[in-house]
């Protein structure tokens, strides 16, 4: 019994600690710190991986029907849920702001290209742009 307390303790705190993580995400997208928020992806990884594995040895743990009987284990089930609940929700909308973030990017992008000017844009072998000044100006005959 003291084990599977134990590991729904565990997943608590990486339920906790997951939720935290988002809010440093959503924070770092809306700041737009690119640094930060492939170093919170990061951690944020690990930490489903945790809750995954853990997860996965409590399913196997004997004692796991008294996850819903015993009084003590049910509220941090359901409090672990809930949890899990929020931080998917609050990953989704992460998700939608990285997406807004990165379009609004390439919208900014193409309007720096345009305002090059297209008469100097070309593709390099890899079919990048490239703006070339001296479009057919350094030819001798």
């Amino acid at each position: 019994m003291a084990a599977i307390l134990s590991l729904i303790e565990f997943q608590l705190k990486n339920a906790q600690e997951l939720t935290e993580v988002l809010e440093q995400e959503r924070l770092a997208i809306a700041n737009r710190v690119s640094k930060d928020i492939e170093a919170i992806a990061q951690h944020k990884i690990t930490l489903i991986e945790q809750l995954q594995n853990t997860d996965e040895r409590v399913r196997r743990h004997p004692d796991v029907e008294s996850l819903t009987s015993d009084p003590e284990l049910s509220p941090l089930v359901e409090q672990v849920s809930s949890l899990i609940s929020e931080c998917q929700q609050a990953n989704e909308v992460n998700g939608q702001a990285l997406q807004r973030a990165q379009l609004s990017f390439n919208k900014l992008n193409n309007l720096m290209q345009q305002s090059q000017g297209k008469l100097g844009m070309t593709y390099t072998a890899e079919g990048q742009t490239k703006n070339v000044t001296t479009l057919g100006t350094n030819i001798k005959a």
